[in-house]
């Protein structure tokens, strides 16, 4: 699921790969495979809005993790110097994170 952070025309966007299930989510979700299949997210959804009251991403108020792990993101290794910059970040320890 890519999330575009930005108006069209600016490059901005970010890949959620897995989440960790607050509520009303069903099944895995350790990869975006089975993000979006467990979310019942599919194309029919591009372009949608994030901040509406359907379908929404929202803080669930828990306190900031403390240990943020960056990493290379995975399967990039045509992105030239792209592919070795830290841009892939996660909670360390998390049993939700798709691959460490």
């Amino acid at each position: 699921m890519n999330v575009v952070t930005q108006s069209e025309g600016q490059a901005s966007a970010v890949l959620l790969r897995a989440l960790e299930p607050v509520r009303n989510v069903e099944g895995r979700t350790q990869g975006p495979g089975l993000l979006c299949r467990s979310m019942g997210i599919d194309r029919g959804l591009n372009g949608h809005d994030l901040v509406s009251a359907a379908f929404h991403v929202a803080d669930d108020g828990a306190p900031a993790p403390r240990a943020i792990v960056m990493r290379p993101r995975i399967g990039v290794d045509y992105a030239g110097h792209w592919a070795k910059r830290l841009l892939r970040f996660y909670i360390r320890g998390n049993p939700y994170v798709s691959r460490p």
